[in-house]
Parts: C-alpha cells; structure tokens; sequence
C-alpha cells in the first residue's frame, strides 16, 4: 500500500493498543509515538488534531481520532 502511518499513543490506553494490533493484523507498517513520554510528538498530535485525545492516526496526512476502524480502513484503502 505504501502509505506512511504514524500513531501518536500512550501505553495506557486500550483504544490505542487496538488500533496498533488492527494495525499490525492488517500487516501495515506503522510508526508509534508514546505521547505519555515524547512532549514534542504530543505537541505535534495537538497540533494534527486539534486534541489532547489519543489514539490519533496520521495516514498519509488524514488525521483520524480515535479507533474508527472504518476510517482507518478507508484512509488505507482497504474498504
């Protein structure tokens, strides 16, 4: 598929595990930031999203908040 896939996350968070293992079922390649730790990709999710909210998904530029399975499904063109 070939998109970048960026998920900004905190270890605590259930959403956010499942939609790194939806994620990694789908074998989509994908980079995490734990927002909990890195200040500067919290920021940057704040700035994306308008939110402090996790997970926020970053799919070659299509901010999705939250884990909406059908969004992110369609953001990768898998539905």
């Amino acid at each position: 598929m070939g998109k970048t896939v960026k998920v900004y996350s905190t270890p605590t968070c259930p959403y956010c595990v499942r939609a790194k293992q939806f994620l990694s079922e789908n074998n989509i390649i994908f980079e995490n930031f734990d927002v909990a730790a890195d200040d500067t990709k919290a920021d940057e999710m704040i700035q994306k999203s308008g939110q402090m909210g996790v997970p926020v998904l970053d799919i070659d530029g299509e901010i999705i908040v939250g884990f909406d399975k059908e969004k992110i499904k369609h953001a990768l063109g898998m539905a």
